[in-house]
């Protein structure tokens, strides 16, 4: 499993010590709303957070059907580079 998919880190905070819960604050990071975390530790005692987003239930079906998605994938590059048309809804 790969977990470090950018090797680059860069400190964010010095010194930060876990509070009677047990509890870190992630100062000076830009936590997205919405976003959850799975945490993995080593046995070095290092800790990686890694972003995770959830999606409805009732859209996993894009997900698991490989030419749905790629079909959503090639009209929203079409989309990107202007490669689109106006369609009256009576031609639908």
């Amino acid at each position: 499993m790969t977990i470090i998919k950018d090797t680059e880190f860069k400190r964010v905070a010095d010194g930060v010590k876990p509070d009677a819960k047990k509890r870190v604050v992630l100062p000076k990071i830009a936590v997205q709303e919405g976003i959850t975390y799975h945490i993995y530790s080593n046995s070095m005692g290092q800790i990686v957070l890694d972003p995770q987003v959830t999606i409805p239930a009732s859209e996993v079906w894009l997900f698991n059907n490989p030419d749905a998605l790629a079909s959503v994938r090639r009209g929203l590059s079409d989309a990107a580079q202007g490669k689109v048309s106006k369609v009256g809804l009576d031609a639908l």
